[in-house]
């Protein structure tokens, strides 16, 4: 058990460290930081630190590095989050409102963000949403042979894709097709548009198969592409400004992690019930991000889980600013998702 002035220079030591990147010694502790302390105390001190594992001394240096024991600690009840500035949330809110446009630009741009004003690589695990409701559709004339069927739910996304059509049908009775469709699909929940009901649809709209075919497996491909979850990463390149990764090929092992789309989603996956997690150094459940630490939090809307985001970055990352972050975008979502839900 540590006592309170243990805790006092740990939490120094591991801020100090964060902030430089650089081992830290007893005298940097006493000369920035007023304690009252002489530098053989707080050597001694460290001593004690180092003892109990929460500080480790690299070979060419004299000062002593956090361990991963000190920064879970550190995370668990040293750390001081603080409020971001009227700055950092203008620049959050000026991001969303220049550039929300559909749910996936919504969530590339979260991704963007966290990583640009974290420092670290992020990644968002979004689940788009099977509740959202068939609006209409409508067919686009290309030439006599082919159209352009556009498909529009109740949260504006838009799916589209070319069909043939029987030759010499005209541009009135594929509106009148559409309309016909869409009478029969309007207000149904994507994961309610079941073949059943599509054969329903078959049974009413034409005796035409390629016709049919070609809407049947459009409206499947858009009601599939609705439940699917995506994986958005933001900031890879901000792994080359770290110290810790100036070693190419540790670089390229993580690359090689992140590239792999489902191995991001099982990543993320893992913790979607657990509200705000940190995880830390051999804590990750893969032996390729084991040097490094995560934070990750699971955002829902009406109870049902809307995505996942992340950071992934050195153990050395800057917990506060990242929690805090993660804290603003959390709310702010909430908050647009919401109010594009009411309307």
């Amino acid at each position: 058990m540590l006592n309170d002035r243990k805790k006092k220079i740990l939490q120094l030591i591991i801020e100090d460290y964060i902030s430089t990147a650089e081992p830290v010694g007893s005298r940097t502790i006493a000369r920035k930081y007023d304690l009252g302390l002489s530098p053989a105390t707080i050597r001694n001190e460290m001593s004690d630190l180092e003892l109990l594992g929460y500080l480790e001394q690299p070979h060419t240096s004299a000062g002593r590095v956090p361990s991963a024991q000190a920064y879970r600690l550190y995370v668990d009840s040293l750390i001081e989050p603080g409020a971001l500035s009227d700055n950092e949330r203008a620049l959050i809110n000026g991001w969303f409102n220049e550039r929300r446009r559909s749910l996936d630009e919504i969530f590339q741009s979260t991704a963007k963000i966290l990583s640009r004003m974290t420092q670290n690589v992020s990644m968002v695990l979004a689940n788009r949403d099977a509740g959202a409701r068939f609006r209409y559709m409508k067919f686009l004339p290309l030439d006599e042979h082919h159209a352009i069927l556009c498909i529009i739910t109740d949260d504006g996304n838009v799916d589209n894709c070319v069909v043939e059509v029987p030759l010499g049908m005209r541009p009135e009775e594929l509106d009148y097709l559409a309309g016909k469709i869409s009478r029969l699909l309007e207000g149904k929940e994507l994961a309610d548009i079941s073949e059943e009901l599509l054969a329903v649809v078959h049974s009413n709209i034409s005796d035409d198969k390629l016709l049919f075919t070609s809407l049947v497996h459009s409206i499947r491909r858009m009601r599939n592409k609705h439940m699917e979850q995506k994986v958005f990463l933001g900031g890879t390149k901000q792994l080359l400004n770290q110290p810790e990764f100036r070693d190419v090929e540790r670089v390229r092992n993580l690359l090689g992690i992140l590239e792999e789309e489902r191995v991001v989603r099982d990543l993320l996956k893992s913790g979607e019930d657990s509200g705000l997690r940190v995880t830390i150094g051999s804590e990750n459940k893969f032996s390729g991000i084991q040097d490094c630490s995560m934070v990750q939090a699971t955002y829902r809307l009406n109870g049902k889980i809307v995505g996942t985001m992340a950071v992934l970055g050195p153990t050395r990352m800057e917990y506060g600013k990242v929690i805090s972050v993660m804290d603003y975008l959390h709310k702010y979502l909430k908050t647009m998702f919401e109010h594009e839900n009411s309307k």
